[in-house]
């Protein structure tokens, strides 16, 4: 407590600081400007005299509007409005000119109506200064926000008594990340809640931790779905081909997002975890919610309530927001700025390229997406909402290009932890308890890109394994001239005189995307999901080349005659049914790579290639096919291995020593906990009445019947 007061107060004198410098500097420049206004003397003055002069006047005008100006006000509450309206000025002015005869220094002079202008301006630069620091201040903020919620509360109806349940997703922290940042003292907060401390002095834990496995598409859009509206069926990966359609399926895409969404909602035959009094706020799908700010699959929906643009316009249409997010935009693009020259000098390895409009990505993922989540669901709090979902995906936009172990990332940590921080002191104020719950949908590998190894990328490899033309930087380097002798051997074909490519129709060239370190190769030209036998027939050496490649950890292909097989370097082929986490070619991705890639092999939309990228167990590195050195999307790693940090209150996710598996598994687990804080949260399918058997009491219903539900 004591620490705590030395911090506001010293908070409070660095403001006042500021505010006195930016005074100051308004006066000279006035002074520069203003016929009327002058801070030195007939004979001229030193810089430094007139320096000292403008920061002695512009102190003893703060000193004068600070305790005069109060006994003023309360002295004229009688006089009428418009006249008090006219008196201000006069009276403010009379304040700079009492401040100026009071000056020791120099011989500042002002006629009385510049001194109006003078102290009209100047009062109106330090409220906006103070104000701005002010709103930097966390507590500051948290007051005025209780102050304003408290308002609107007397109008609404009470609450319910039932504890609310806050999900905060922090995108892309990895389990161990997590745990790291706690033992570094990075998150105060999370380490408070899980118990951990200092000898002297180790808190109560009010949390339990607990890590999850996610599918093979260690990703946002397949995670969160999973989690909000209860399956993920059919997401092989973030960006997918879709050969009915003819369509390129992207996570992040509001198109896309709408049909994943409306999928979802079919299969799981429920609208979501947040149907029931919820709020979804910065995720890309709503969850059922009717509460939405910032929501991608409903970005593209008509009308004020339901546009994207609507959280900004709620939370930008208050002065105070936009000042706070301002200045800390532009700090962070400075920031990124600093870092990213920091590391080029450095010759940091591994390293992507961070210019461009990156800054301002990263700003806005950082800052602006950050404080519009947080103000939301600090509204959400304080109405008193039953269920809150929102995702702060700063450290995973940053982790991408920096590492998801560097310093910009534990300082996005460290911020991240004043945001829950926030959270939980406002949750005081609530009108309801509530539990927060942080999960996380992923985590990241680091690693060196594909490119930045090998010299050409997944595409230019596929490419050369068809027998395609590829650029001919790809074309020199070893790989590129392995993969064309792998095609020559394999159509007993001489070598191409003058290096001559061959020529096919676009018509015949492979689609490949790439989702982390998560390759999809898929033939347009074939209506169905082809065979290996049938790629085998076409492209003779694509196979061998990919699956030999040392930057290539295994292939997925459909087979006539196993139904599936997984494809490893020297000729490792091991069928589905199987196959096993050890040995074979998934032996060094854990246990439960097996299972997550059987499970993909059984969508309807899975690519005719999937080609997994390889992995280092001893350093947790892998090889991301995107311009990223911390990657996720695939199989390997830190990426697979989110948590679940809960409270006490709720019960475990899973029995002792079994593994919480899958985004669907959670989703099931959050259901569980929100019946047991306030009944079911997702509506049950209406019934037909029945009518009523006085000789048979109403039963409870079982838990199969819960899960159908």
């Amino acid at each position: 407590m004591r620490d705590g007061r030395w911090r506001r107060a010293a908070s409070q004198v660095g403001r006042s600081v500021a505010v006195w410098a930016v005074s100051t500097v308004t006066m000279l420049v006035l002074a520069r400007i203003l016929p009327d206004f002058r801070l030195q003397s007939a004979d001229g003055d030193s810089a430094t005299t007139i320096a000292v002069t403008a920061a002695l006047g512009a102190g003893a005008f703060g000193v004068l509007s600070a305790v005069v100006w109060p006994l003023l006000v309360r002295l004229l509450l009688l006089v009428p409005a418009l006249v008090l309206g006219l008196l201000v000025f006069f009276l403010n002015g009379s304040l700079l000119l009492l401040a100026l005869r009071i000056n020791p220094s120099g011989q500042p002079q002002a006629a009385p109506e510049t001194a109006v202008i003078v102290a009209a301006v100047m009062s109106a630069v330090a409220s906006a200064t103070g104000g701005a620091l002010a709103v930097r201040d966390d507590e500051a903020y948290r007051r005025r926000l209780h102050r304003l919620a408290v308002r609107r509360r007397r109008q609404q109806p009470p609450c319910p008594t039932a504890p609310g349940t806050v999900v905060v997703q922090l995108d892309g922290v990895g389990h161990d990340v997590l745990r790291d940042a706690v033992a570094q003292g990075l998150m105060p907060t999370v380490a408070r809640w899980l118990g951990t401390g200092t000898a002297a002095h180790t808190p109560r834990a009010t949390h339990r931790l607990t890590p999850w496995r996610t599918d093979w598409s260690s990703q946002t859009g397949a995670s969160q779905l999973g989690i909000l509206h209860g399956t993920n069926h059919d997401v092989p990966a973030f960006r997918w081909y879709e050969k009915d359609t003819g369509e390129v399926m992207v996570c992040n895409r509001p198109t896309s997002a709408v049909e994943l969404q409306r999928r979802a909602v079919a299969r799981s035959g429920h609208g979501g975890l947040l149907a029931v009094d919820g709020a979804s706020r910065g995720n890309l799908f709503s969850g059922g919610a009717d509460e939405l700010a910032l929501v991608l699959s409903v970005s593209a929906r008509r009308g004020p309530g339901n546009r994207s643009r609507a959280g900004y316009f709620a939370y930008f249409c208050d002065p105070a927001n936009a000042v706070r997010t301002a200045l800390s935009f532009v700090a962070e693009v400075a920031r990124e700025i600093g870092q990213s020259l920091r590391a080029r000098a450095r010759k940091q390895r591994p390293r992507v390229s961070r210019g461009g409009l990156y800054p301002l990505v990263r700003a806005f993922a950082t800052v602006v997406e950050r404080d519009v989540v947080v103000a939301a669901v600090i509204g959400d709090l304080l109405a008193g909402r039953t269920v809150v979902y929102a995702d702060l995906v700063a450290y995973d936009e940053v982790a991408h290009h920096s590492g998801p172990h560097s310093r910009d990332a534990a300082k996005v940590l460290q911020r991240l932890d004043r945001a829950l921080a926030l959270i939980e002191r406002v949750a005081e104020h609530a009108p309801r308890p509530y539990r927060i719950v942080v999960l996380s949908d992923h985590g990241q590998s680091p690693g060196e890109t594909f490119h930045a190894r090998y010299g050409l990328t997944l595409g230019d490899l596929v490419r050369a394994g068809c027998g395609l033309h590829v650029p001919r930087r790809a074309g020199r380097t070893r790989s590129g001239a392995e993969a064309r002798a792998a095609v020559r051997a394999a159509l007993r074909r001489p070598v191409e005189e003058h290096g001559e490519p061959q020529r096919h129709s676009r018509r015949f060239e492979p689609i490949v995307l790439a989702s982390g370190n998560l390759g999809l190769v898929s033939f347009p030209d074939v209506p169905h999901r082809m065979t290996r036998e049938e790629i085998d027939a076409r492209y003779p050496a694509l196979l061998p080349t990919l699956a030999n490649h040392p930057g290539i950890g295994f292939l997925l292909v459909r087979s006539e005659r196993h139904g599936g097989v997984v494809l490893g370097a020297h000729g490792a082929e091991v069928p589905l049914d199987e196959l096993d986490d050890d040995p074979g070619p998934l032996a060094v991705f854990g246990p439960g790579a097996a299972d997550a890639v059987r499970r993909t092999h059984s969508f309807p939309h899975t690519a005719d290639i999937m080609v997994n990228s390889f992995y280092d167990p001893a350093d947790g590195e892998v090889l991301a096919f995107e311009e990223q050195i911390g990657s996720h999307g695939g199989l390997g790693g830190a990426q697979s291995r989110p948590f679940l940090l809960a409270p006490l209150a709720c019960s475990p996710p899973v029995e002792d020593g079994a593994d919480l598996v899958g985004a669907e598994q959670v989703h099931h687990v959050l259901r569980r906990w929100l019946r047991e804080a306030a009944g079911p949260q997702v509506p049950l399918p209406t019934q037909p009445a029945q009518p009523e058997r006085p000789e048979q009491p109403a039963r409870a219903a079982t838990s199969e019947e819960e899960q159908a539900a």
